[in-house]
């Protein structure tokens, strides 16, 4: 019995994300009961939450469902990100628990925040319509800002928070300026019915939509760190905690490719020859800059800030590509690149300690000597990061580049080769330190088993999934097809 009248809404394709919410809110609640030495508590819960939901996403069923009237949408695509969204912050979460601890920052405020972050990424990821898509990016905003902010005896950290939350807020503001802007010429918020609105009839309020199209991909490109929106990429990563730059760089980048694929791909196909053009520029520059800039680095993180820029310039390769082997190419990158970057930031956060960063170059200077086995974990993070085979990087980028001389763009392809044969010498400065350079710093490195066990997994993966790519390639492409 309904007695408001209204239709009461499906939730089980939401099931995930309720069960996520309501995880977060008792952790919130439990960690004001707990004493410093029994917060272990909240970081297991927070680890059992996130398992938790993949278990329920993974069980969801592999057909689309549509509920809460059309604006939220449970595909394949959304299953496959959202499993990695929380196996990405699973991962953070493992990897920075002693560094956090170390720096007085294990607190349920910080198991908080990431568990809303990644309700937010969730949200993004199966929003189809404009004010879903705009919450859950806000939601994941703001709980990054957050993070950054949360070492609050930190300059560099303050300074970083109060860059990428001026600037983030700027950007925010162009998507919703942009939003509306569609929403006026369409008069609809829902992606399927702009969609339509565009494409059956000639809309006599083109301009409203190029000019709306145009703030969209200002604030998508911000969102993903492409040049000219990248200003705040470097500071950030460099100025924030080394756990939430790991976060940062890491699961959020799934989140936005959903975000794109859901505006862009979804909503404005029949304006696909304008955002493919935006893209195009967007892509060539995030090439350019971030290979270019990288090579004189010295700080690690910097260093993988401008590298993550130029990652993106190859993700949005994928996505101008315009067709299906373009969009799966694109997702298999970015899941192959937030694997990579888990792994890379594992590295620094292994080799942190109370008082110390290991975020200069030179921190990696034989390191070979120190521990072959990790020496040899961040040889395959470097290969697959600059597209060395046998790694899975180098298959991601060679999907990418497939995708696009398919589609005619031949000169984009050579383009992206060059780049990224400038990218490899800074990758390869790093292997060139652990190995052929004498060691610093002796001390032994000691880290935490789950730690041990968590970052070995994630080399090794790189070196696995780079000689049998198929199935996470086939899988990504197959949940492409089915969700659009």
């Amino acid at each position: 019995m309904n007695p408001t009248g209204f239709p009461l809404p499906d939730l089980a394709p939401a099931v995930p994300e309720i069960f996520l919410l309501t995880a977060a809110c008792v952790v919130l609640l439990l960690d004001l009961f707990l004493t410093d030495e029994s917060r272990w508590i909240s970081y297991l819960l927070t680890l059992a939450s996130l398992v938790g939901c993949a278990l329920l996403i993974g069980g969801g069923g592999e057909d689309t469902v549509y509920t809460f009237n059309q604006m939220f949408v449970r595909d394949p695509m959304a299953n496959v990100l959202k499993v990695f969204v929380c196996i990405a912050v699973a991962g953070m979460l493992i990897y920075s628990r002693a560094y956090v601890g170390a720096r007085g920052m294990f607190r349920g405020e910080f198991f908080v925040l990431a568990l809303f972050a990644a309700l937010g990424m969730m949200i993004m990821i199966s929003a189809s319509h404009l004010l879903l898509l705009y919450l859950g990016l806000e939601l994941l905003s703001l709980s990054l800002y957050s993070m950054v902010a949360l070492q609050r005896d930190s300059v560099s950290a303050t300074e970083a928070a109060m860059k990428y939350f001026v600037l983030g807020a700027l950007a925010s503001g162009l998507l919703l300026y942009g939003m509306s802007m569609i929403y006026g010429a369409t008069g609809s918020m829902h992606l399927g019915q702009i969609a339509g609105a565009i494409s059956s009839t000639p809309n006599p309020k083109v301009w409203v939509l190029g000019l709306g199209l145009a703030f969209v991909v200002a604030g998508v490109g911000f969102k993903l760190g492409a040049v000219p929106f990248h200003m705040w990429v470097p500071d950030v990563y460099q100025g924030a905690p080394t756990a939430v730059t790991l976060f940062i760089g890491s699961a959020p980048k799934l989140a936005v490719f959903a975000l794109v694929m859901r505006l862009l791909v979804s909503g404005l196909e029949s304006m696909v020859t304008d955002w493919q053009q935006m893209l195009m520029f967007l892509s060539v520059l995030s090439l350019a800059i971030g290979n270019i800039t990288a090579i004189v680095q010295t700080n690690i993180k910097r260093m993988l800030a401008y590298s993550a820029i130029s990652h993106m310039g190859f993700l949005l390769l994928g996505v101008l590509a315009g067709d299906l082997n373009g969009y799966g190419a694109a997702m298999f990158y970015v899941v192959v690149y937030v694997l990579t970057s888990l792994a890379a930031f594992g590295m620094i956060l292994l080799l942190s300690r109370d008082g110390f960063e290991a975020d200069q170059l030179d921190d990696f200077k034989g390191l070979n000597q120190r521990s072959p086995w990790y020496a040899f974990l961040m040889l395959l993070t470097m290969f697959s990061l600059a597209g060395v085979p046998p790694t899975v990087g180098f298959y991601a980028k060679l999907s990418v580049l497939q995708a696009v001389v398919a589609t005619g763009h031949v000169w984009l392809a050579v383009v992206a080769v060059l780049f990224s044969l400038i990218g490899a010498f800074y990758y390869l400065r790093v292997v060139k330190l652990m190995y052929f350079d004498g060691a610093e710093d002796m001390t032994p490195i000691l880290p935490q088993p789950d730690m041990r066990l968590m970052l070995s997994a994630n080399g090794v993966a790189l070196l696995v999934l780079g000689i049998l790519p198929q199935p996470l390639l086939a899988l990504c492409v197959i949940s492409i097809r089915f969700s659009l």
